[in-house]
């Protein structure tokens, strides 16, 4: 299973080779929703320091002060549900949503090819479903003037609105990485990057030492050939 970001894969990211570009109108699509999610995990990012803050400045006044506030809390969810929601495109063009990979060495290559394009076929239509659903909850609660139960009573057309947008951005993704692996193969949609987290430093021992490993194929069909191994060094290999 492989699931989220450490720092060290993290680290090892930044210095990774570019990927290759897409040709023609999708390629131009790919790299515009890149850049649009680019800055999206930046504003992800300070609506995260923004709900820490507020909530660390309800727990002083509250203790030290013992002023009782009656926002910080829905303030603090409406911060993260943002960040959340809007930062899920991003995340699924790195593949990095949560992923079980019991199968993958059970299944041939053209069977694992099938098997990640249903995959997202099945999600995009579950997201886009979600991105409908979270449409109407908004339309509604515009009309109806709908507000929260609690004491403070922000419109709850705020969280409706930042997860229809999040589940828009996040069918696009899908829709396009869809595209990428019919048209182009599931390479060109990500699959063929290392896994994020602690799959991405085996996949590098592996990819990288293929002495190391034992022989064999690609999940998606490209060959791993031995080399032989390294006498002159003794030390570990990262």
């Amino acid at each position: 299973m492989s699931h989220a970001f450490d720092a060290a894969s993290a680290a090892a990211e930044t210095h990774a080779a570019p990927e290759p570009r897409v040709p023609g109108l999708l390629g131009a699509i790919d790299r515009s929703v890149k850049a649009v999610n680019h800055v999206i995990m930046l504003l992800g990012g300070v609506a995260l320091v923004c709900a820490c803050l507020v909530l660390s400045y309800s727990v002083v006044i509250r203790y030290v002060l013992h002023e009782p506030t009656d926002w910080q809390d829905e303030m603090a969810v409406f911060l993260i549900v943002g960040a959340t929601f809007f930062s899920a495109a991003a995340v699924q063009a790195k593949r990095g949503h949560v992923a079980i990979e019991a199968l993958t060495g059970l299944l041939s290559p053209r069977a694992n090819r099938a098997r990640l394009l249903m995959a997202d076929v099945i999600s995009f239509v579950f997201v886009v479903f979600f991105a409908w659903k979270s449409w109407t909850l908004l339309h509604e609660a515009w009309v109806d003037g709908q507000v929260s139960q609690s004491s403070w009573g922000p419109p709850l057309w705020i969280p409706y609105f930042l997860m229809a947008v999040g589940m828009s951005l996040l069918s696009i993704q899908f829709a396009l990485q869809i595209a990428e692996e019919i048209l182009y193969g599931a390479e060109k949609a990500g699959w063929a990057a290392p896994k994020i987290g602690l799959g991405a430093d085996i996949n590098r021992d592996v990819h990288g030492r293929p002495d190391l490993t034992l022989e064999g194929t690609h999940p998606l069909g490209d060959p791993l050939s031995n080399t032989t191994p390294d006498t002159k060094s003794t030390g570990s290999h990262r």
